[in-house]
């Protein structure tokens, strides 16, 4: 019988220069869309899939990170005095119970698979899930938990997957799995960031894993790859041969990358569209945006 997933990782000890200078001061991961910060949006993912205990893979310059999951009760007194009920039901969502965060700092920035391995400690003997709160997914049942309930079939480590353009494959941790119909996908294959020409398909691994504690132990080891660090995809590919195997999963949702700009503003139009109460005005200003470009062309 599958183990219940109940712990996730979150890598975000990653200083964010892309979006400098904003992330100066302000880590990446509490940048907005629209009003709710990346990393809730993560939060609420693994939520629904049932993740009972968060583990964050932090840095200097994070504190503002671990304080937005803090109580603030000056300003839920003052809400609640204000009669703002609806307001103070979105403040106390981003409450987390006492013991269910974590923290553990990575003090060299090494590669995602040495962020996952700092967690070492806090894992066990249970599956556990990675969440990359870059990656953002819209989708009517959240990707973790598309992912968890097929994980319950399947064992092994899981990994989320999309097809992305031939030439973008050097982006991605890249699958070749076994031809099916079904969203599980029995992986034979992975390959970290490949030229075009030598990807075995244009079936990218995106942020949402689900992996034994074997991968941990495969860690252990340092050992580098793509770029020169310690690859995550790496470790979770010598599962492959092993008796639960590696699964691709094909999810349901669409995913934006918040790690850039432009897929940081993709997801804020479309997510700001996707809200009734700015809907009519925000689509209004965008069709009237768009028709001054394309009077100006």
């Amino acid at each position: 019988m599958t183990q219940r997933v109940t712990k996730a990782v979150f890598p975000v000890a990653g200083l964010g220069t892309r979006f400098l200078p904003a992330t100066k001061s302000v880590p990446k991961e509490i940048m907005t869309l629209v009003d709710k910060p990346l990393i809730q949006y993560a939060i609420d993912e693994a939520r629904a899939a049932g993740i009972e205990e968060f583990i964050f893979v932090t840095a200097r310059g994070k504190s503002a990170l671990e304080d937005y999951f803090d109580h603030s009760p000056e300003l839920e007194t003052r809400l609640a005095e204000d009669g703002k009920q609806q307001l103070l039901d979105v403040l106390k969502s981003t409450y987390m119970p006492s013991g269910a965060i974590a923290y553990i700092r990575q003090h060299q920035a090494l590669g995602l698979g040495h962020a996952v391995w700092c967690a070492r400690h806090l894992i066990g003997d249970a599956p556990f899930a990675v969440i990359l709160p870059d990656d953002v997914i819209a989708a009517d049942k959240p990707c973790l938990q598309q992912m968890v309930e097929a994980h319950r079939e399947t064992g092994g480590c899981m990994v989320a997957a999309m097809e992305v353009p031939n030439e973008r494959t050097s982006s991605y941790g890249v699958l070749d799995v076994e031809p099916g119909e079904s969203n599980s996908m029995k992986v034979r294959g992975m390959v970290e960031k490949p030229k075009p020409a030598d990807a075995p398909s244009n079936l990218a691994v995106i942020g949402r894993y689900i992996l034994s504690p074997e991968v941990m132990h495969h860690l252990d080891s340092g050992e580098k790859g793509a770029g020169g660090e310690i690859q995550l995809t790496d470790a979770i590919a010598k599962e492959i041969d092993g008796p639960r195997g590696v699964y691709g999963y094909r999810f349901a949702g669409e995913r934006y990358d918040c790690g850039s700009k432009a897929g940081f503003l993709q997801a804020t139009v479309a997510f700001g569209l996707a809200r009734e109460e700015l809907r009519d005005e925000f689509g209004q200003y965008l069709n009237e945006v768009m028709g001054l470009r394309n009077a100006a062309q």
